[in-house]
């Protein structure tokens, strides 16, 4: 599986239009409806889509396997084991985002709460 940094996500972004020309990828939010309220990345050149980790299993589906995903959660723990699964269940375009919203803060918007 591969994973990029926060620091990356431009970069992310551009090599997904190649994967997918014309489609727009996807950040999926594996954290716990409370930790989203805590901190929260703006979506910028992707989609935002919240699926706490314990609903992926039955909400999959409704993600679209043509669509590039970065999976993101608070250390890059839980979303390693959401891009595995989804890979696992025929999604190709997967990555995980290494250090999670925690490294989000760090590398790229300071504004975005620790905790």
């Amino acid at each position: 599986m591969q994973s990029i940094h926060p620091a990356q996500i431009d970069e992310w972004i551009q090599h997904a239009s190649t994967l997918a020309p014309g489609v727009t990828p996807v950040v999926l939010d594996v954290r716990e409806p409370w930790e989203m309220q805590t901190a929260s990345v703006q979506a910028v050149g992707f989609d935002l889509v919240a699926m706490p980790m314990r609903s992926v299993p039955a909400r999959y589906p409704e993600l679209d396997r043509d669509r590039p995903i970065a999976c993101l959660c608070h250390h890059g723990a839980r979303s390693a084991q959401v891009a595995h699964f989804l890979m696992q269940n025929g999604f190709s375009a997967v990555v995980n985002i290494h250090g999670g919203i925690n490294a989000w803060s760090q590398q790229r918007d300071p504004s975005v709460p620790l905790y």
